[in-house]
């Protein structure tokens, strides 16, 4: 008979690298204010891996507001769930200016993104239903998906024949059944970069009967008309029927919503376990949303800047000759080439010596053999940032070459 704790002395697939990496690859401390250069070990550096991408994390009007909503509510207020004791005229309030804002008829609040997307799925489907979704699609989907009891499918990422593959195989099982089916997509992929393919997935639509939800926590502040997401930006913002996304990228905040169709908003808002059974949003969020909603409405320039930043970032790392891939949003994803005993050595070298902080993907997430160097640009970066940090790539590939991070995997015991 086996011990539970098992698992936990064996060790998981990421605990076995809490050896040589936690507190530098993992769980890497951060200080100083938000901005483009932070301080990491003590060092400052270009920082390309805070999810901040209109610069609202810091801004001082913002500031402002986090702080007298605080000192005028607290944290404790409204206490309770929503359903018993937690609803207020401003979370209506910000309900409605954010379904405004997407081009909704409806929307409702999320405490978290994570816990959001793993509700909503779980409330939208049963056991009669198929969901059919993305290989690529994030870890907080994968998690929704794994509570539904009935039938699901991936399709290959971005993949408008694999999708519509799956989508056959999913219509036999609804047809015995008697359920329907739920196409679940990104926006934005957060790794790669890449907009969904909403425009197939929709089109589609014509041969088969589906519901479609996309995750669009990277695509909001980011694409489309004023920030207002991927599905605008892409034309197909009516064939959406349940839209998704998180304050935790652009408002540079906590928390999250679901928009839609009033019926489909209301039915969430009963049956959203995670929310009926959490605590309320406490209001010094729910006003500093509402102040961050209004800073993206009247300033569209932020979004104009993030998008003159990445742009210049894509521009001088392709004319390097750097892969990135087939981003077509501001992240940047450098591909590189390297055997996994190197890349540990390659990104501390790039940190310790080069002084520039970027996020590191390796497998499962991309094939073996590579890693992305993944780089969220912001409005505040600017192009003295840009050209430090290409020219740190470009050494780093010199280094690699000549079998330099090799020697370092060794003494480094990678």
């Amino acid at each position: 008979m086996g011990d539970i704790f098992d698992k936990i002395y064996n060790e998981g697939p990421l605990m076995k690298y809490r050896e040589i990496g936690e507190g530098y690859f993992m769980f890497p401390k951060l200080t100083g204010e938000l901005g483009p250069r932070m301080k990491f070990n003590g060092k400052e550096m270009i920082m390309w891996s805070i999810n901040d991408y209109l610069g609202l994390g810091n801004h001082p009007e913002i500031r402002k507001a986090d702080a007298e909503a605080a000192a005028k509510w607290g944290l404790a207020y409204p206490m309770g769930s929503r359903p018993m004791s937690g609803h207020t005229d401003m979370h209506e309030q910000l309900e409605r200016e954010l379904a405004e804002f997407v081009r909704k008829e409806s929307a409702y609040l999320l405490n978290f993104g994570y816990q959001g997307n793993v509700s909503i799925i779980d409330a939208l489907v049963d056991k009669n239903d198929v969901i059919v979704y993305d290989i690529d699609s994030h870890a907080s989907i994968i998690d929704g998906v794994r509570l539904h009891q009935g039938k699901r499918f991936t399709f290959l990422h971005n993949d408008a024949e694999s999708l519509e593959k799956n989508l056959k195989r999913a219509q036999k099982i609804t047809e015995k059944t008697g359920g329907g089916i739920l196409v679940i997509s990104e926006g934005v992929f957060g790794m790669r970069g890449e907009q969904g393919i909403l425009k197939e997935i929709v089109a589609l639509k014509k041969k088969y009967n589906f519901r479609i939800y996309i995750d669009d926590a990277h695509g909001f502040g980011t694409l489309g008309e004023g920030g207002r997401g991927a599905h605008i930006e892409q034309g197909v913002g009516d064939e959406i029927d349940v839209y998704f996304a998180t304050f935790a990228k652009s408002m540079a905040s906590i928390g999250g919503f679901v928009a839609g169709d009033k019926d489909v908003i209301k039915y969430l808002q009963y049956n959203m376990r995670s929310q009926v059974y959490a605590k309320s949003m406490p209001m010094p969020l729910v006003e500093g949303a509402l102040k961050r909603l209004d800073m993206i409405r009247s300033h569209p320039e932020l979004k104009d800047q993030l998008w003159d930043v990445a742009l210049r970032l894509q521009k001088g790392l392709k004319d390097a000759g750097f892969d990135i891939g087939n981003t077509d949003t501001p992240i940047t994803p450098v591909y590189l080439h390297v055997d996994p005993l190197e890349a540990g050595a390659l990104v501390k070298d790039m940190r310790d010596n080069h002084r520039i902080f970027t996020s590191i993907v390796i497998y499962p997430v991309i094939p073996k053999g590579m890693i992305i160097l993944r780089m969220i640009p912001t409005t505040r970066h600017t192009q003295k940032e840009i050209d430090e940090t290409i020219e740190a790539f470009q050494a780093i590939i010199e280094k690699q070459k000549k079998g330099v991070y090799k020697e370092m995997a060794k003494a480094f015991k990678m």
